[in-house]
C-alpha cells in the first residue's frame, strides 16, 4: 500500500474505500513525520499528473481512399520566376487529412502550354488558365484553378519583399547572429528584417559597398561567406546551387537596388492546412502564402520560418514538414517577414468510444458543450462526476480558499432537493471569505507590495481593491479605474499601480501583461521576434502614458511619508530611441489621435483596453479565472496570450470571452457558470480512456493548494493563529508591522512582503514583477523538511489550545478525534482500515497519547489528501 493513497472518484456504496497509511509498530514522531512526508512528496507526481508514456510508435497509417483536395484550391502564377508547391490530402467531414505520398497519385497539368508539373510544384509556361489535377490509383480525383499571368515582364528581385525574406531564413539577421544589438564583425543588420532601409545601406552602402560586386556578383561577400568561400563564423548557410543563391545574385546583378515607397507591402499571409486532421505516425506539410498590397498571393513556403508549439504531439522541419509523434492538439507556428499564422493539427486518441456516450453525457452550459465537443474529436472518454464530499471541498477552496467546515459539508451532502449545487455556489460567490480570497488574487495582479510602496500607500492600494470586490465592481470599469486613476496615494489606492510602475514604459508593459495578457516589453528595441508588435507601435502606445505626472514621495520603501499625488499633465511626450521623435499615441492595433488632442490620453489606452472588440482584454481575464478553478489555463501560462501560445479549446476560450462581454464583465457570472459546469464537477480519478491526457479538462486535475490557502487550512484545521508581524525588504532589512493582529489569515495579508518562512518556501507570489510565474506550486524537499521538522506545523501541533486539545478536554475517545479530524480537514469519515491503523498508532504511545494523537493528526495533515485540491 502506497503511504499516502490518492482520492478516488465517486463510487458504488460497495466498493473498498479510500485509505490512509497503515503504520507499523515502532514509527515514532521525528521518524514517521520525516520519512513519511519525503516519501510523500517525492512521489505526488505519479498520481497528481497522471501523464502517460509517452505513446509507443506506430507505423504511417493508409492513407483511407476518398474525396481528395489540392491545397491550394486555386491559385496564381505572377511573372515567369514564380511556382506554388501544392498539397494532396484526402477529405473526411470537411477536414483535411494527411499527405499522400507522391506514389499514391498523379499530378499533371490539364495544359502543359500553360504551366508545367514539376514534382509538387506547378511552374508557368505563358499566360492563360488550366487545372492542376490529382487522380489515384482507385479513381479519386481533385483539381485546382491555376491562372498565369505577366511571363512577357523581365523578371526583377524585390529586396524588402525578397532579400530580406532569404536573410531571414538563413538566420543572418536573428539576434544571434547580424541581428544582434551590436551585429557582428561589424556587420549590423536588423532584428528579422524589420528595418528594410537601414538593411539595404548596412549590405549595399556601408563600407563603400564592399559587400556587394556589382560587376561580379560572386565575388560579392554577401555571398562567398555564407556559402563558406571565405571563412565566415556562422559557418556554411547557402549553397551555391541553390535557388536562393541564384535570387540574391541576380539582386546583385541588377545594381542591387534599394527598398522603394511603392514597393507593394506584405498585407497578411496564409497557412494551408489551417487545420488538419491527423494519426499518430502520419506525416504532412505547411504551405505559406503572402499576400502583398497589390493583390498578389506568393508561395514563401521557402522562406518562412517553422515550430510547433507541443512537440509531444507534433514535429515540424526547416521545410514545414511535420511529422505527428502523439495524441492531442497542436499547432505549427508559422513565422514570414513579422507576421505569425498557426496551422492547427488535431491528432485523436487511440480510443473505440461509441459516439452515443457523448450524446448521453450531461451538460450544464455552453463549458460543457465545447468541452465535451473536444472530447470526442480526440476521443477521451470524461470521468464519473466527484462525489459530493469532494466537490463541495474543491469548490470551497477554490471560491472562497478555505476549508468547508463539517457541518458545510454534512448540508451539502444530506441536501437531496433540486438545486443544491446553485445554493452552494450562491453561498460562496456572497460571502466574505470570497472577497478576502480574490482581493488576494488581484492583488497578486496589481503588485501590492511594502518593498515597493509605504505602508499606509500598500493599505489604500489593498482596500480599494476589496472595495472593489466588494462591490462585485465590473471587470472594465475596475481597469479604467486602475488605468486613468489620479489623486494622492493615501486616499486613492489605485494610484499606486503608478507608484510601483513610474516610466511610460513600465505602465504600458505592465498595463499589457496584467490586462491583456500580452509581454510585448521585446518590441521596446525591436520590432516582436515571434509576434506582430513593431518598435513603432510600442512607442505609441507608451507615448498615451507619457504625461502622468506625481508630487511628493519618490519612492524609497523604507523611508519617507509615502504620499504621492498623482495628476495628468498637458504636455509632454516619449521620444522614440531609434528614430528620435515620439510616435503619435495609439493604443495597440489602433488609430493615433493628435499630439494635441485634449483630454488624459490615459482614458484613450483605457477605451481600447476595456473595449469589448479588444480580442485580448475578455480572454486575458476568463482565462485566468479559469486557470484559478481548474489549476491550468486554456492557455498555459495564464498571462502569456500571445498567437504562438495557442489555447488548449480555442473554441471555449472564444465563447467564454464573448459570455463575459454579453454579462457586462460581471466576474461573478464567469465563476457561476464554471462552477454549475459538469467539467468542473468531474472526479480527479483517471480512465484507462483518459490517463493519456493533462491539459483537455477529461477529468479534474490534482494541485497542491496555494501557500496562502494551505497555511490557513492548517490553522484552520487546528484552531490556531499564524503570526504576521513583520515587513521583510531586500538585504535582510526588516520593519515590524502591527497591521496585522493575532487571528488574520494568511489570504487576508494587504502585503506580500509580510515574512513568513512558510509563505515563501511554499511558493508565494512576491509580487516583483506582473507574471503568474511568480508563483509557484511545485513540491520540494525544503517544503518536505519543514513539514517535517519546521517551526509552523509542528509548534501549532503542541498548542496547548489548539483544536486537538479542546477534543482531549472534551472527552472524545481516540476513534471519535480521529473522525472529526478526518471530517475537518479531508471532508469526510475515515474508512475502517483509516481508523484502525491510526487507532493502533495511538495506542503504540501508551501513556503519551496526546504524542500518539499529534501525530496521527500530522499524518493527515501532511498528506497528498489534505495538501492538495482534488
Amino acid at each position: 500500500m502506497p503511504l499516502h493513497a490518492p482520492p478516488t472518484a465517486a463510487a458504488p456504496a460497495d466498493a473498498t474505500p479510500r485509505q490512509l497509511p497503515a503504520f507499523s509498530a515502532g514509527w515514532r514522531a521525528l521518524n514517521l513525520r520525516a520519512v513519511g512526508l519525503i516519501c510523500l512528496l517525492m512521489a505526488q507526481g505519479s498520481w497528481l499528473n497522471h501523464r502517460a508514456i509517452a505513446a509507443e510508435s506506430v507505423d504511417k497509417p493508409t492513407n483511407p481512399s476518398g474525396p481528395l483536395a489540392i491545397l491550394p484550391g486555386e491559385f496564381t502564377l505572377h511573372g515567369p520566376a514564380a511556382h506554388q508547391t501544392v498539397l494532396v490530402v484526402p477529405v473526411v467531414n470537411d477536414i483535411f487529412g494527411p499527405e499522400l505520398a507522391a506514389e499514391e497519385f498523379e499530378l499533371t497539368s490539364s495544359d502543359p502550354n500553360v504551366f508545367r508539373v514539376s514534382g509538387m510544384s506547378a511552374i508557368p509556361v505563358a499566360d492563360g488558365q488550366a487545372d492542376l489535377v490529382a487522380v489515384t490509383s482507385d479513381g479519386f480525383e481533385a483539381r485546382a484553378r491555376v491562372t498565369v499571368t505577366d511571363q512577357n515582364d523581365e523578371p526583377t528581385v524585390n529586396f524588402r519583399n525578397e532579400v530580406l525574406p532569404i536573410l531571414s531564413r538563413l538566420g543572418c539577421n536573428s539576434g544571434a547572429c547580424h541581428g544582434a544589438l551590436a551585429g557582428k564583425g561589424g556587420f549590423r543588420l536588423s532584428l528579422r528584417g524589420y528595418d528594410a532601409i537601414a538593411d539595404h545601406a548596412a549590405i549595399a552602402l556601408q563600407l563603400r559597398g564592399r559587400r556587394v560586386e556589382i560587376a561580379d556578383p560572386g565575388r560579392s561577400l554577401l555571398l562567398m561567406k555564407p556559402t563558406g568561400v571565405l571563412p565566415h563564423r556562422g559557418g556554411l548557410r547557402l549553397r551555391a546551387d541553390s535557388r536562393d543563391y541564384r535570387k540574391l545574385a541576380a539582386w546583385i546583378a541588377d545594381g542591387a537596388p534599394g527598398p522603394r515607397d511603392e514597393d507593394a507591402r506584405l498585407a497578411n499571409i496564409r497557412v494551408l492546412p489551417e487545420q488538419a486532421l491527423l494519426t499518430p505516425g502520419a506525416n504532412s506539410r505547411v504551405l505559406v502564402q503572402a499576400e502583398y498590397a497589390d493583390g498578389r498571393v506568393v508561395d514563401v513556403t521557402r522562406w518562412a520560418k517553422f515550430s510547433a508549439t507541443d512537440e509531444a504531439v507534433a514535429a515540424v522541419d526547416d521545410e514545414g514538414r511535420v511529422s505527428i509523434r502523439g495524441s492531442g492538439e497542436a499547432a505549427v507556428l508559422v513565422w514570414f517577414d513579422s507576421r505569425v499564422l498557426l496551422s492547427r493539427i488535431t491528432v485523436p486518441f487511440d480510443n473505440d468510444i461509441d459516439p452515443a456516450i457523448y450524446a448521453a453525457l450531461p451538460r450544464s452550459n455552453f463549458i460543457d458543450d465545447l468541452n465535451l465537443q473536444q472530447l470526442e474529436t480526440l476521443r477521451l472518454l470524461p470521468s464519473e462526476p466527484a462525489d459530493r464530499a469532494t466537490f463541495i471541498r474543491r469548490a470551497t477552496i477554490d471560491t472562497i480558499g478555505r476549508l468547508p467546515t463539517p457541518e458545510e459539508t454534512a448540508a451539502y451532502v444530506a441536501d437531496d432537493q433540486p438545486g443544491a449545487r446553485h445554493r452552494l455556489i450562491d453561498r460562496l460567490l456572497a460571502s466574505d471569505a470570497f472577497v478576502d480570497y480574490w482581493s488576494h488574487k488581484w492583488s497578486d495582479l496589481l503588485l501590492v507590495n511594502g518593498t515597493k510602496l509605504r505602508p499606509v500607500a500598500v493599505k489604500a492600494y489593498y482596500e480599494w481593491i476589496r472595495q472593489a470586490v466588494k462591490e462585485n465592481r465590473p471587470w472594465d470599469q475596475f481597469v479604467t479605474e486602475v488605468l486613468t486613476a489620479t489623486g494622492d496615494s493615501n486616499t486613492v489606492g489605485a494610484t499606486n499601480f503608478f507608484a510601483i510602475h513610474q516610466s511610460p514604459e513600465e505602465m504600458t508593459e505592465n498595463a499589457s501583461q496584467a490586462f491583456l495578457g500580452l509581454s510585448i516589453g521585446c518590441a521596446k528595441c525591436h520590432n516582436h521576434p515571434l509576434e506582430k508588435w513593431t518598435n513603432d507601435q510600442y512607442y505609441a502606445m507608451a507615448n498615451l502614458f507619457s504625461r502622468v505626472r506625481a508630487k511628493g514621495w519618490g519612492g524609497e520603501p523604507r523611508n519617507g511619508d509615502g504620499l504621492r499625488t498623482l495628476y495628468n499633465d498637458q504636455t509632454g511626450e516619449l521620444i522614440q530611441p531609434g528614430r528620435g521623435k515620439p510616435q503619435p499615441p495609439a493604443p495597440l492595433d489602433s488609430d493615433p489621435i493628435d499630439f494635441d488632442a485634449p483630454g488624459d490620453r490615459r482614458e484613450v489606452a483605457a477605451d481600447w483596453i476595456t473595449s469589448p472588440d479588444n480580442p485580448y482584454f475578455a480572454r486575458a481575464i476568463v482565462n485566468r479565472i479559469w486557470a484559478n478553478f481548474f489549476g491550468r489555463g486554456l492557455v498555459e501560462e495564464v498571462d502569456d496570450l500571445r498567437l504562438s501560445n495557442p489555447a488548449s479549446n480555442e473554441p471555449l476560450l472564444a465563447a467564454a470571452a464573448d459570455f463575459l462581454v454579453e454579462r457586462d464583465f460581471d466576474l461573478k457570472e464567469w465563476m457561476r457558470a464554471i462552477l454549475d459546469s459538469e467539467t468542473y464537477g468531474r472526479s480527479s480519478q483517471p480512465l484507462p480512456e483518459n490517463i493519456a491526457e493533462s491539459k483537455y479538462h477529461s477529468r479534474f486535475y490534482p494541485r497542491r493548494l496555494m501557500a496562502e490557502v494551505l497555511l490557513d487550512s492548517i490553522d484552520q484545521v487546528l484552531d490556531t493563529a499564524s503570526p504576521f508581524t513583520t515587513v521583510a525588504f531586500p538585504g535582510a532589512d526588516s520593519q515590524a508591522t502591527d497591521f496585522y493582529p493575532k487571528g488574520t489569515r494568511a489570504i487576508q495579508l494587504y502585503d506580500a512582503a509580510i515574512d513568513s518562512y512558510f509563505l515563501k518556501t511554499f511558493g508565494r507570489n512576491p509580487r516583483e514583477i506582473t507574471c503568474e510565474c511568480e508563483r509557484s506550486g511545485e513540491p520540494s524537499m525544503v517544503q518536505v523538511l519543514h513539514l517535517s521538522n519546521g517551526e509552523t506545523l509542528n509548534p501549532k501541533l503542541a498548542d496547548a489550545s489548539n483544536s486537538l486539545s479542546r477534543w482531549i478536554a472534551d472527552g472524545l475517545s481516540d476513534a471519535e478525534i480521529v473522525d472529526r479530524l478526518f471530517q475537518t480537514a479531508l471532508s469526510r469519515s475515515p474508512s475502517d482500515q483509516e481508523s484502525a491503523s491510526l487507532l493502533t498508532v495511538i495506542a503504540e504511545y501508551g501513556d503519551d497519547r496526546r504524542q500518539g494523537l499529534e501525530d496521527a493528526c500530522w499524518s493527515v495533515l501532511a498528506s497528498a489528501e489534505f495538501t492538495f485540491n482534488h
